[in-house]
């Protein structure tokens, strides 16, 4: 087993892989750049090594840096986390040249997976349904018109090289089909630096269901049943809940058979997520492959009782799995919702700032994967994700009830945040049903405004509470902590 690793992330997500190599006593390197410099997964780690400027490429996008600082510190091993680096394929092949362990997937597979039509390539031949659509990428504007006239309108542009929505397009009509694929090219080629689209059908009202997997190095395979992860926003999911309440033990089945005859196919080694559309006829088809660990995984922990992390570490490491698909079973419910520091009202426009107070929710059945503090200022130079918040309960009903309670305990004052929308995502009928499609925020909640009521209410009781304690309580005994120690509330005392 390794006894040092470097986790090449910042936030939320470095700060969780931390947590479980200190359970697994390995000792922790982080890397942090100038807008890092207090970060909270700078001071967690046992060493901290400084990478370079606050912009992405120069920091946490640089490779070299990274792989010295792995170097440096003696780092056996690179945990990528999810997003910068976790799905290059360049990266991958470095680190192996340098011989340090890639907490992931070979390089050719990172490689194969990344290009969307390489993907359904591997698909089709392993007989995982896909949406109808193109195998191969195509620039020339008049053939991209003629198939998605084979296909019938709508047709979805994506992007060959890329995910996350980024030169992504829905076209409804022809006249829109030129306007809508030289858009598309332009952003594909400034995310991914690879212009490439290709058409898909565009399915209306999908849900998009995920399988997560595990694989080791022995040719084992198994899958830790689905999350549902159809409300989105901009592409980007916000809200992730397991099990889905559109699988029935069949259908559930037969996904979680096609993800693990995906993997097998591709050579899949480490943990995964293979995404699929579901329409509304309970057919699915393959969307995609994450060749990572997906934000939303705490999900499919909190249900399984199993730590991904633990076993990724472990399979990098050359063992073997220690579960088989029979030890695999699902009890209760659990659901996850993004917290970004971004403003709903404005078309969730990024809200970087000072955090002028925090509180997390807590209690039973409530995990908070968080990377942010009181007095901690959000940089405005990366993705916002502050935490994630995630619930479990005995069922649906009971999760929904419990994730309600914890986002109104959950405050986060100085900067914008999704809290007030998500609870009244929570709050609705549709949500309640388990109508939970893609277009879910667009057809009930396109122009969603925050109760301003409320709003006022809130920041007035927290100026009240703390002008409260400023005449109670002598400022100088009172520590910035959830529960005061022992001499804080034993008074005065002369020995």
């Amino acid at each position: 087993m390794f006894k040092k690793i470097l986790v090449a992330n910042r936030g939320e997500i470095a700060l969780r892989i931390m947590k479980t190599l200190r359970e697994m006593d390995i000792s922790t390197v982080s890397v942090h750049s100038d807008a890092d410099i207090n970060a909270a997964h700078r001071l967690f780690s046992d060493q901290s090594v400084y990478i370079g400027k606050s912009a992405p490429k120069e920091s946490y996008l640089n490779m070299a840096a990274i792989i010295k600082a792995a170097k440096e510190t003696g780092a056996e091993a690179i945990h990528p986390g999810y997003g910068f680096l976790s799905e290059n394929a360049d990266f991958a092949a470095l680190c192996e040249k340098k011989k340090i362990v890639f907490i992931g997937p070979p390089a050719h597979v990172i490689k194969n997976l990344g290009d969307k039509t390489i993907a359904r390539q591997i698909m089709i031949k392993s007989n995982v349904p896909v949406t109808p659509g193109m195998s191969e990428p195509e620039t020339d504007i008049s053939s991209l018109m003629k198939k998605a006239e084979e296909l019938g309108y709508p047709v979805l542009i994506k992007a060959a090289a890329g995910g996350g929505g980024k030169g992504m397009r829905i076209v409804f009509k022809e006249t829109d089909m030129k306007d809508a694929c030289e858009a598309a090219e332009r952003e594909a080629s400034q995310a991914f630096g690879n212009g490439s689209i290709y058409l898909e059908k565009y399915l209306l009202k999908p849900r998009h269901v995920e399988i997560q997997i595990l694989a080791d190095t022995h040719g084992h395979v198994i899958h830790l049943l689905e999350r549902e992860c159809s409300i989105q926003r901009r592409y980007q999911k916000i809200i992730e809940e397991s099990p889905s309440s559109a699988l029935s033990d069949e259908l559930r089945q037969a996904m979680g058979k096609a993800a693990v005859s995906a993997a097998k196919a591709a050579g899949y080694v480490n943990a995964g997520t293979v995404e699929f559309l579901l329409d509304m006829n309970n057919q699915f088809y393959f969307l995609e492959v994450n060749t990572r660990l997906q934000v939303e995984h705490p999900v499919t922990e909190m249900i399984t009782g199993i730590d991904l992390v633990k076993h990724q570490i472990r399979i990098a490491a050359g063992e073997k799995l220690t579960l088989s698909q029979k030890d695999i079973s699902a009890k209760g419910h659990a659901i996850e919702c993004r917290i970004y520091g971004e403003d709903p009202e404005n078309a969730f426009f990024p809200s970087p700032g000072k955090i002028l107070f925090m509180k997390e929710p807590k209690g039973p059945g409530i995990r908070n994967d968080c990377g942010i503090y009181s007095g901690y200022t959000v940089p405005v130079e990366y993705d916002p994700i502050l935490s994630k918040l995630v619930v479990h309960a005995e069922n649906r009903e009971l999760a929904i009830q419990r994730m309600i309670q914890a986002l109104k305990d959950y405050v986060i004052l100085g900067i914008k945040t999704p809290i007030p929308f998500l609870i009244d995502i929570m709050n609705s009928d549709a949500f309640k049903k388990g109508d939970t499609t893609t277009d879910f925020i667009d057809t009930h909640f396109p122009a969603w405004k925050p109760d301003k009521k409320d709003t006022a209410l809130a920041y007035i009781a927290f100026i009240a509470d703390e002008l409260s304690k400023t005449v109670t309580q002598n400022p100088q005994s009172v520590k910035n902590s959830d529960f005061p120690t022992p001499w804080e509330t034993i008074g005065f005392y002369r020995p």
